[in-house]
């Protein structure tokens, strides 16, 4: 079955209706990338994924044990505060040093447990806290601006090794970013949101969509097309009714 599936969803905070009428899915071992202006509700519409806000109206329904890796737009460590990569990824509860260990080789940075957190670079850090997201082998891992932050090449990097978590642990990845050419092209299905769904699809046809490009200008889709590369692996973005990629796209 599908991890996530949205319905006719309706969110307000503050008096104000900030996400209205969203329907879509999250189908196992997809790439979904939304993208939007500011204040189009792309974090809230995370906060309501992993259950940190209720919706108005509508449903969000998640597979039964769903486990959800998150990793934040920033997280903030009092520079004062000795505290080791390994001595973080164990808070709050002990994690064994053989699950560190692999966390760390499969977000990209194997040889920082023993470096201060304090005196990691951006790019380190977000690894840090990717590496912190895969501790229990999620089936769905989320990313709010994770590449916050980062140089253009920086950013790449980071989205290749998400392509490549997702071929080890069979995750699906969720992610919001304004990084449109470099996070568009790692993924699998696109979703353009401004208070609601503007459209969706793969990035192709959601670069060339009208509705896109009304809010990101004429020239993005010749962006998204500089950083194109072929998958490992390519789905397409519809499931059929149980959930289940149709054989095609494998």
């Amino acid at each position: 079955m599908n991890l996530v599936e949205i319905s006719d969803l309706s969110l307000r905070l503050g008096g104000n209706t900030v996400l209205h009428n969203i329907d879509f899915e999250i189908c196992p071992g997809e790439i979904v990338t939304i993208v939007g202006p500011n204040g189009s509700g792309k974090s809230t519409l995370l906060r309501v994924i992993v259950g940190a806000l209720q919706p108005a109206s509508g449903r969000v329904d998640r597979r039964d044990r769903l486990r959800i890796g998150y990793v934040p737009q920033r997280l903030h460590i009092d520079a004062t505060l000795p505290m080791t990569v390994k001595r973080f990824l164990g808070l709050p509860r002990r994690v064994g040093r053989d699950k560190v260990r692999v966390a760390l080789e499969q977000a990209g940075v194997p040889d920082l447990g023993e470096r201060q957190m304090t005196g990691l670079s951006g790019g380190q850090f977000q690894r840090v806290l990717l590496a912190r997201a895969l501790l229990d082998h999620p089936d769905l891992l989320i990313l709010d601006e994770a590449a916050q932050g980062l140089d253009q090449p920086g950013t790449a990097r980071f989205y290749r090794q998400i392509e490549d978590v997702r071929r080890s642990f069979g995750c699906a990845v969720l992610m919001v970013s304004h990084d449109l050419h470099v996070v568009m092209s790692a993924s699998d299905r696109v979703i353009c949101l401004n208070g609601h769904i503007c459209c969706q699809g793969e990035p192709e046809q959601v670069a060339s969509a009208p509705e896109y490009r009304a809010l990101f200008g004429e020239g993005t889709e010749g962006a998204l097309a500089l950083y194109r590369h072929h998958h490992g692996h390519r789905h397409d973005h519809l499931c059929d009714d149980t959930g289940e990629r149709p054989e095609a796209a494998q």
